[in-house]
């Protein structure tokens, strides 16, 4: 079993499998009238990371779901990459995951079931760490491998935190570097080198816990992780939501170490094209490196944390504390006419 590879299993990578947003948007589209529900607070209406509903005036439960094919090789790591990305959806709501359930898609005449149990001890692993029952689940006969978690958390509406209440004049920052989509492509066509895959892996597995430690600040006006749409375009949900424009500082945004060995050799995943094909017209100043970063498809990638101005100091120094050293990468604007995000 240590020689089977997954990712050749699959013909998409992580949250590289997501359909474009442009495809998804039409997808999405309906005209067919769904009767109101006054106590959900987030659902369809909006791009958010999961549904929201209010049990009391205090509190609320978190639901969400997430699940994808093979970003890695391993199949102890590829649950765990797997289950940090659905939990995540819970953070960055500003919330705490209470129970999880497992989603498994497994091509059983062509990869042995001890591998599809080695992917949900991965998946233990990491309810463990994140104090949580993996409870049950379902699976199917697929043709390629697919696995991920509904999770299930709660938050109190006070600290609910949403990606469409951003405000003109917000300082943007990210708590994890981007290139993970680069790297793992890198790695399935066996290009990467072990040391940044295995940089890439800790922060895919590396838990987004600390949006439910900061949800309690209203200064955190908006909040929202950064997956398969990469960068620019959560950035970009942000904007259309809260009716705001955003300025990005390029050479402030952190990157994973080592990134330009691979962006010089136009090493990047399918969808980062499909990506940039969605969002092309609302965006200017671009450039050959940027567009390769800022529309990379993100697995399990860090929180795009939206900061009152006059607060910058109160939450940089409370990230310290809490083990980031983290800087603007951008700020929030008025609206303009002509572009959605400036890239600088």
């Amino acid at each position: 079993m240590s020689e089977i590879k997954l990712t050749q299993y699959s013909h998409g990578a992580g949250c590289g499998c997501k359909i474009a947003p442009a495809v998804l948007d039409k997808i999405l589209h309906s005209d067919f009238k769904s009767a109101g529900f006054s106590k959900l607070l987030v659902g369809n209406e909006s791009k958010d990371d999961a549904a929201v509903y209010e049990l009391d005036n205090d509190n609320c439960i978190i639901s969400t779901t997430d699940f994808f094919m093979p970003i890695v090789d391993d199949a102890f790591t590829f649950g765990k990459i797997a289950s940090v990305n659905a939990i995540s959806d819970v953070y960055s709501m500003g919330g705490n995951p209470i129970m999880a359930l497992a989603i498994l898609g497994w091509p059983v005449d062509k990869l042995p079931a001890e591998l599809a149990q080695k992917v949900l001890d991965g998946a233990r692993e990491v309810c463990r760490e994140a104090n949580i029952p993996l409870a049950g689940g379902h699976s199917i006969d697929s043709p390629e491998p697919i696995f991920g978690l509904a999770v299930t958390g709660t938050v109190s509406k006070a600290n609910l935190k949403k990606n469409n209440t951003a405000h003109a004049g917000n300082l943007l920052y990210l708590t994890k570097p981007l290139g993970v989509g680069i790297i793992t492509t890198a790695q399935k066509r066996g290009l990467a080198l072990n040391e940044d895959v295995t940089r890439a892996v800790t922060y895919m597995t590396t838990l987004n816990a600390v949006g439910a430690a900061i949800s309690k600040h209203n200064f955190v006006t908006a909040l929202t992780d950064i997956t398969g749409f990469g960068l620019l375009g959560h950035l970009l949900e942000v904007c259309e939501g809260s009716g705001v424009s955003a300025e990005l500082n390029y050479s402030a945004v952190p990157l994973i170490e080592n990134l330009n060995y691979y962006t010089s050799k136009m090493i990047y995943p399918d969808n980062t094209m499909r990506n940039w094909q969605s969002y092309d017209k609302k965006v200017k100043g671009i450039g050959a490196e940027s567009l390769l970063t800022l529309c990379d498809p993100q697995t399990s990638g860090g929180l795009m944390i939206c900061v009152e101005a006059d607060s910058q100091s109160e939450f940089e120094t409370e990230m310290t504390s809490l083990g980031f050293q983290l800087k603007p990468i951008g700020k929030l604007r008025e609206p303009q006419p002509d572009f959605v995000v400036s890239i600088i």
